[in-house]
């Protein structure tokens, strides 16, 4: 690997990536307030809490893994083994990809984006294409099984499909997503050395017992949320991180939280409206290519995981809506939860310029060859 240093290349700035969508949410929540009124309850119960526990509770131990200084160590090793950003790129986007078909989509960028983000302080690396291609490559690797991600689980339960079943029948669409993700990551990231920086600082040493505290915490944390013990799991996080390390939760994104919270607010707000109900019952989406478009489109205004929710009940092909969903994750940011949670992590300031330039031209490649293959 080369050392100098490029002047064009900074090192990644540590600040949120702009508020501007969370204030957009706003304002579109203050419109529904006055256009349809709701009880304060009410307004509580658009919120899918269980996601909004979830990912508060992933965000305080990531942070936790963090400050142990282990990202910092594993950057340094790994980087000692890659020559080129192409082959650092592949590696990142082909873990990203399996790990979010094994632990979901969300958890996967928990993991990989804080250990990118340090890369690029270390070494002069694009982090916003390569924190968008992971971004992508989660969306894709999730398609594949029935836990890679929230939408698959609610239609692999009323699909009544076994899970290998499942797996065949998101396979064909899973693969051609993969091929245009190796595509893009050779196309978009050169086979240039890695050049590390000179400016590096000396490297704070690895704190084990943070670590083996994040380990556990996390662990823990997963086995409560799949026995559905939402707040006693954060009650013990919280806890324990407050009581232990209480400077870990100081660098928690609270924006991204409520970000997240208010999307559930506006979206479904927005998917309850007579007209769209109206505009569903008419059009004639109920199966083959009519029922995959309107699913990719229905994924950018309202996400894909409201999506397979709200179309259930027009759609009538499951695996036309699966596939449509899944592939509607790419395109507008909105697209999916794990595309906001992935350029938060990142801490872009210019992230969603980068991300709509790539992501856009990804889903219409996909969209067009998945389409070509269901026709065929």
């Amino acid at each position: 690997m080369s050392a100098s240093p490029i002047a064009d290349t900074a090192a990644p700035p540590e600040q949120g990536g702009g508020n501007g969508l969370l204030w957009v949410l706003v304002a579109v929540a203050v419109v529904f307030a006055f256009v349809r009124p709701r009880a304060p309850m009410d307004w509580l119960q658009l919120v899918d809490w269980q996601t909004v526990g979830a990912l508060a509770g992933l965000l305080a131990i990531t942070q936790g893994v963090e400050k142990s200084g282990m990202l910092q160590a594993a950057a340094r090793r790994l980087l000692a083994h890659t020559h080129s950003e192409r082959g650092l790129a592949m590696a990142l986007t082909a873990t990203a990809a399996l790990l979010s078909a094994l632990v979901t989509n969300d958890v996967s960028l928990f993991l990989l984006v804080p250990l990118t983000r340090v890369l690029a302080v270390q070494a002069h690396l694009p982090l916003a294409r390569l924190v968008v291609l992971q971004a992508l490559a989660v969306n894709a690797g999730s398609a594949l099984t029935p836990i890679g991600n929230p939408q698959n689980l609610y239609l692999w339960h009323r699909s009544g499909e076994s899970f290998f079943g499942f797996m065949a029948m998101m396979g064909p669409t899973v693969a051609i997503m993969g091929f245009w993700l190796f595509v893009a990551v050779w196309w978009l990231v050169p086979r240039t050395p890695i050049a590390l920086r000179e400016e590096e600082t000396e490297a704070a040493p690895v704190q084990p017992r943070l670590l083996a505290l994040a380990g556990v915490l996390f662990v823990g944390f997963v086995v409560a949320l799949d026995r559905h013990w939402l707040l006693p799991g954060l009650g013990v996080v919280f806890g324990v991180l407050l009581l232990t390390y209480p400077r870990v939760l100081r660098g928690i994104d609270w924006a991204l939280l409520a970000i997240i919270a208010l999307m559930f607010v506006d979206l479904r707000q927005a998917a309850e409206l007579p007209a769209v109900a109206a505009l569903l019952g008419h059009w004639p989406i109920g199966e083959g290519w009519r029922a995959y478009l309107a699913a990719i489109a229905a994924s950018q205004v309202i996400s894909n995981v409201p999506a397979a929710i709200l179309l259930d009940h027009y759609v009538h092909d499951l695996p036309a809506l699966a596939a449509g969903v899944s592939v509607g994750g790419f395109g507008c940011v909105l697209g999916s939860l794990a595309n906001l949670i992935a350029l938060r992590l990142a801490k872009l300031p210019h992230g969603l310029r980068e991300f709509h330039r790539i992501s856009i031209p990804f889903l219409l490649v996909c969209a067009a060859s998945a389409l070509l293959l269901r026709l065929g």
